[in-house]
């Protein structure tokens, strides 16, 4: 079987741009749900809602790939499964090291979905003596000082870094050192790579802080059409109050005057 090391995926060289390439995983889920389904085809407004993006930009997108669908009949879900898979390099197998078994690092080398999506876990590495041969998830963990041993033996082009902040930029430098060119990095802090080395940065308390603002500015949203509701009542209240003032003077009768000023509002018997 085809490794990492040996093959990269297509997208660069065919000129994909990064913010498509960004929303073809969103495309792939959405399809594998539908392929799970049975669904043979959906068109493109099914599928741009169920990736939650807008329906011009999923087959702008599409265009790139060389796939347009069918009119009237919409797009292949099988051949779209296949299509992005082939796009993303998931149809060949990507050795995967995660470096940091702590509770973080257990719970990614515990999660069912990488083998799913193309990814084997080739190694599990900590640098805790007391780590070492402990199984995790059916994996024995391996001391950090057989890191450049392991990436080489198992041809590993992807790296996972669940470390704390503090260890991140020397785990990363040994791993490109090694031979390593995408990270995933999954601790709070930034790392400095050369050219030709990829970085993804997962930041979950960022993620978290970004929808805190949201929840703040909509409490304040709906505090300000409160204060502007309970502003505007007593308007209201003195608007109804004059308009019945007005309406009783006049001659002292309490006909009042009508529209035009000068004829009643209320005809006399």
């Amino acid at each position: 079987m085809a490794t990492g090391r040996t093959h990269r995926p297509a997208t660069r060289s065919r000129g994909i741009p990064e913010a498509t390439v960004a929303r073809l995983p969103l495309y792939l889920r959405a399809l594998t749900g539908l392929s799970e389904r049975s669904v043979p085809t959906v068109s493109s407004e099914e599928l741009a809602a169920a990736a939650g993006v807008n329906s011009a930009k999923l087959r702008k997108d599409f265009s790139y790939l060389g796939s347009y669908g069918t009119r009237g009949v919409g797009y292949d879900v099988e051949y779209l499964v296949y299509q992005i898979s082939r796009e993303l390099g998931l149809t060949q197998d990507w050795p995967v090291v995660i470096v940091g078994i702590g509770n973080l690092g257990a719970a990614l080398a515990n999660y069912g979905g990488f083998a799913s999506r193309g990814f084997r876990v080739a190694a599990l590495i900590d640098a805790d003596p007391a780590m070492a041969g402990k199984p995790v998830a059916g994996i024995p963990v391996q001391h950090s000082d057989d890191l450049e041993r392991i990436i080489a033996d198992n041809g590993v082009s992807i790296g996972v870094i669940a470390t704390p902040a503090g260890a991140a930029q020397p785990v990363c430098d040994r791993l490109v050192a090694a031979g390593v060119t995408s990270i995933l990095n999954f601790a709070p802090t930034v790392l400095t790579v050369p050219d030709g080395v990829d970085v993804r940065k997962v930041d979950l308390s960022i993620e978290l802080q970004i929808l805190a603002f949201h929840e703040q500015r909509k409490a304040g949203e709906e505090a300000d059409a409160l204060a502007a509701a309970a502003d505007s009542a007593p308007a209201v209240v003195a608007a109804k109050g004059q308009a019945g003032s007005d309406g009783d003077s006049g001659d002292g009768s309490g006909r009042g005057k009508g529209t035009d000023g000068d004829v009643p509002a209320v005809m006399p018997a």
